[in-house]
C-alpha cells in the first residue's frame, strides 16, 4: 500500500514538473493560436489569449449568446483574409512589448503585411497593449457591447452617405424622380440587406413625397442601448442625429 501511494506522489511530481517545464508561447505562437482559435470560433480561449480577457470574464451565458453574432463575423473576416496556415514574416521584440508581422490578403486577393502588437502579462504574451488593457478593463464587460455601438453608428453613417448618393444617381435616370427604398435595392444602387437589421442593427426607411420630387430616410437601432443609441434623419441637406432613446429624430421643417 505504501509503495503504491509512493508511486502515485511521483507521477504528481513528475507532471507537475513537467508542466513548470513547459516554456511560455512566444509571440509569434501567440499571434498564431489567437487567430487559429478565432477562425475555429473558439472566442473565450481566444479573448484569453489577448487583452480581451477582462470583458470577457463578466459576461453571462445570455450575454455571450447576444454578442456572438458579432463574434462571428470577427471570424469571418478572419478567415477571408488569413489563410490556414498562418504566416508570419517576423518579429520584433522589445522588453514588455512586441510585434508579429502577420501576411494577409486585402480585398483584392493581393498578399500584404500587417502588424499584430502583443504585451507581455505575468510570464505571457497577449495580443493587445497596455493602453487599450486599460480601456478595456475600465469598461469591464460593457466593452464588447459599446464597441458594437460605435461600430453600429459607423455603419448606419456610411450607409445614410450611400443612400443619399444613390438618390442622385437614381434621379438622373429617372427624369428627376427620386426612388423608395426597394426601387433603390432594385436598381443596385443600396444592398438588399438594407431592409434586414442583422447587419446594423438598424431599421432604415426612405420615404417618398407623392410626386416623387423629395425624400427623407430614417435609421433607429432595433434594441436600444444594445445595437445603437443614435437615431439618424437624412434628407437632401445632409444627415443629423440625435439620442432620442430610441424613438424616430423629427426633424423640423419650414
Amino acid at each position: 500500500m505504501l509503495n503504491r501511494s509512493l508511486s502515485v506522489c511521483l507521477l504528481i511530481i513528475i507532471a507537475s514538473a513537467a508542466v513548470a517545464q513547459t516554456p511560455p508561447r512566444t509571440p509569434t505562437e501567440t499571434t498564431r493560436a489567437f487567430y487559429s482559435m478565432l477562425r475555429e470560433k473558439k472566442y473565450r480561449e481566444a479573448f484569453a489569449m489577448s487583452i480581451y480577457q477582462p470583458a470577457m470574464e463578466g459576461l453571462s451565458s445570455q450575454e455571450f449568446d447576444d454578442l456572438r453574432p458579432d463574434f462571428d463575423k470577427m471570424a469571418q473576416a478572419i478567415a477571408e483574409k488569413l489563410p490556414a496556415a498562418i504566416d508570419v514574416s517576423g518579429e520584433q521584440i522589445s522588453g514588455d512589448s512586441a510585434t508579429v508581422f502577420v501576411k494577409v490578403l486585402d480585398a483584392e486577393g493581393k498578399e500584404k503585411i500587417e502588424s499584430a502588437v502583443l504585451m507581455k502579462a505575468g510570464n505571457a504574451w497577449v495580443v493587445g497593449d497596455k493602453e487599450s488593457l486599460e480601456m478595456v478593463k475600465k469598461a469591464g464587460k460593457k466593452f464588447f457591447f459599446e464597441a458594437r455601438i460605435n461600430a453600429h453608428h459607423s455603419d448606419v453613417q456610411d450607409m445614410m452617405t450611400r443612400i443619399s448618393l444613390a438618390q442622385v444617381l437614381y434621379s438622373q435616370t429617372h427624369n428627376g424622380q427620386f426612388g423608395n427604398l426597394a426601387e433603390l435595392i432594385t436598381a443596385g444602387a443600396v444592398p438588399k440587406d438594407i431592409e434586414g437589421v442583422e447587419s446594423t442593427g438598424y431599421r432604415f426607411q426612405v420615404n417618398r413625397s407623392a410626386d416623387g420630387k423629395s425624400w427623407y430616410a430614417t435609421a433607429e437601432p432595433v434594441q436600444y442601448g444594445r445595437t445603437g443609441r443614435l437615431s439618424f434623419y437624412l434628407d437632401a441637406s445632409g444627415v443629423r442625429s440625435s439620442d432620442t432613446g430610441g424613438r424616430p429624430l423629427s426633424i423640423k421643417t419650414n
